[in-house]
């Protein structure tokens, strides 16, 4: 055998009894004689250069050093998930389903654990990038760091998709957390809060040597990607397994909602006997076509729901209530508490929402109040203990002037919050509106935080987000942290921006209500900033999905002349405010007015392109078939109730091929 055999063969004897301990949790050789293995595979490659190999398991010891963590856009796009508390909500997210698909319903019930969520891509079987949830749309990749968790499959096992995307939590087990904390005390360090958040930050130290000390595992539950050969959840949990990934074992299949209910029952006390961190179950359509035909909302999948378990509750002393002031001018009452430790962390701070919510609570400094965290994440006052009030205690009185500025406050019919009118004139709400147009989802400008957006507007150098292209290296150099090639990142990054398409520069903009979907929206049927800036209200509510609220918005925006110069600003530097002539040219109106609904499994197309075309030639795309549908783009396999409502309704069935030969 020659050396290079010899090495693949022991990478490979390595490989498979790193799964057996790690994955398998069942050993085949002892921690020595593992140990001598690896000394000898690293010796070897030290002697034989030529034959690395970026997935040797040799690598898992660590000791790259990630200074930068690259942004990388998802391939497929990682959601978050609607949240459920009571049966009530399951069975209306189950009512809304079998509106949308045909036949029986089998749901798949995982358990959801607690930890950082992870995307990993494989290509021909190797591991090739591992990126964090980020923003969902994009996030920091962490190979480096990942590779020194021992249950990721560097090589994986059996048969296998060319390229794909696998799901997973990073945890940190309580046993390990446990020690860890016992290792920090023992040299008078502070123990970590929590193994959720230290496992999150694990995943962004600079040394991977240090992540490879931490007894990090990987749990995997979601296989995406393109002619994957798999038709539901539990056989890609299962194909998952057989590739060499750690998928946990509690998943079940269940036939009806009472039967998830069981599941739910049965884990909300078992999870107490887990090695991990969990906060709930997630309850998937198990069938995957019919996943694709639910489809998503702007922020989650249809076909999936979150049933968080009861959340803890704790009690503690309101000692002030202060009043933060938002981008938009809306104020936010925050009860500020007696440190507390609930789920894990210390809470000082919970949000009071409005003036009728404290008006509901009746809430008063000085009362003790039951806190939990809503969804497990934001801290909120739930009720008072009115056994424990003191006898001079007095109603709260919501405040009428501004914090930040002083200007009276207002507040219009319908809303349930209080507004500072005085939009450029407040301090927060210019800080706010510049964070929210440099941010991740809007104009994404690499080098500049919002910290540093609070210092530029304290030292006088911006007054609004237009002003952030005039800055210069010099200028922001003296500015507190700032080093001459940070400044030149925040310049640079700041320049680069002008290239981002006009949806996303719609968003930054910070019109009120005016979110991702809703821009997108403005900007596919307006195509620019002056054809919305010249719509009139009733123009606007025409629009998909415009309603009144958000019409008002927009006009009141553009009636600003101080916004109009803003704009004028950032139409000088470049800054695009209209879609780009390159994505013009792959749009039409041919299929203008029409509503489609596409169902059934498709040839030359897939689903989610039908859906693209249909929306570039002007077109809608409806989830349920109506007296509104003008056509249902039927494929293999098309549900004979959704046949039977269209023959009911007169809507018209057309083929792939034909729909393809009216945008073509």
């Amino acid at each position: 055998m020659n050396t290079k055999e010899y090495i693949e063969n022991l990478r490979n004897e390595l490989r498979e009894h790193n799964y057996n301990y790690y994955v398998l949790d069942n050993p085949t050789i002892s921690d020595f004689d593992f140990d001598s293995k690896l000394k000898e595979l690293q010796d070897l490659e030290a002697k034989h250069p030529e034959f690395y190999d970026a997935n040797s398991p040799t690598l898992r010891v660590g000791g790259e050093v990630t200074k930068n963590f690259n942004t990388v856009v998802h391939e497929h796009r990682m959601y978050s998930l609607d949240n459920s508390y009571s049966l009530e909500d399951l069975q209306d997210w189950e009512a809304r389903i079998k509106k949308m698909v045909d036949g029986q319903i089998q749901y798949t019930c995982e358990l959801k654990y607690d930890g950082a969520s992870i995307s990993l891509t494989y290509e021909n079987g190797s591991l090739l990038r591992a990126v964090t949830r980020g923003d969902g749309m994009q996030g920091d990749e962490v190979t480096a760091n990942i590779k020194t968790i021992k249950s990721v499959p560097l090589q994986l096992k059996g048969s296998y998709p060319a390229k794909f995307d696998i799901r997973g939590e990073i945890v940190l087990p309580f046993e390990g957390f446990n020690k860890m904390n016992e290792e920090r005390i023992d040299i008078g360090e502070e123990p970590y809060r929590n193994p959720r958040n230290t496992a999150s930050g694990s995943l962004k130290l600079q040394d991977s040597a240090e992540v490879a000390k931490r007894p990090l595992e990987c749990l995997l539950y979601n296989i995406t990607g393109d002619n994957l050969g798999i038709a539901t959840q539990m056989e890609s949990l299962e194909k998952a397994r057989q590739m060499g990934f750690k998928v946990p074992e509690a998943a079940k299949l269940a036939n009806s909602i009472d039967e998830v209910l069981e599941f739910v029952n049965y884990w909300d006390t078992e999870r107490h006997n887990l090695p991990y961190e969990t906060d709930g179950v997630v309850v998937k359509v198990n069938d995957l076509q019919q996943q694709e035909e639910l489809g998503y909302t702007a922020k989650a999948p249809r076909w999936a729901m979150a049933y968080k378990f009861k959340a803890e509750q704790v009690s503690t002393r309101l000692n002030s209530i202060s009043y933060q002031v938002g981008r938009t001018g809306a104020i936010t009452p925050v009860a500020n508490l007696e440190p507390v430790e609930l789920a894990g962390t210390t809470v000082k701070r919970a949000s009071l929402h409005n003036s009728d919510q404290i008006e509901k609570l009746d809430v008063r400094v000085g009362d003790e109040v039951y806190v939990e965290k809503g969804g497990e994440i934001i801290p909120k006052i739930i009720a008072v203990d009115l056994t424990k009030r003191p006898e001079n205690s007095q109603p709260t009185q919501y405040i009428t002037h501004c914090p930040e500025c002083n200007t009276p406050l207002e507040r219009l019919e319908g809303e349930a919050k209080h507004f500072c009118p005085n939009y450029n004139g407040c301090k927060p709400q210019i800080v706010g509106r510049i964070q929210h147009y440099i941010s991740r989802k809007a104009m994404d400008i690499e080098g500049l935080g919002g910290e540093t957006v609070a210092l530029l507007v304290s030292a006088g150098l911006i007054a609004n987000y237009s002003d952030l292209y005039t800055l210069t290296k010099e200028q922001v150099m003296p500015l507190e942290r700032m080093a001459e090639k940070s400044a030149e990142n925040l310049v640079n990054g700041i320049a680069a921006s002008t290239q981002i398409p006009f949806e996303r520069v719609l968003f930054a903009l910070g019109i009120r209500y005016v979110g991702e979907t809703v821009a997108k929206k403005l900007a596919k049927h307006y195509k620019s900033i002056d054809a919305i800036a010249k719509a009139t209200q009733e123009e606007l509510v025409n629009v998909d999905e415009i309603g009144v609220k958000i019409a008002e918005s927009v006009i009141a925006f553009f009636a600003s002349e101080e916004n109009i110069q803003t704009i004028e600003k950032l139409r000088s530097f470049g800054v695009q405010l209209e879609v780009s002539a390159e994505k013009l040219a792959n749009q039409t109106n041919k299929l203008e007015n029409q509503i489609f609904v596409v169902s059934g499994v498709f040839e030359t197309v897939s689903r989610t392109e039908l859906k693209k075309l249909i929306e570039d030639n002007g077109g809608k795309v409806s989830s349920s078939i109506s007296a509104k549908t003008s056509f249902i783009v039927a494929g293999d396999k098309m549900g004979p109730s959704k046949k039977a409502k269209a023959e009911k309704l007169g809507v018209p069935l057309i083929t792939e091929k034909e729909f393809l030969q009216m945008v073509s």
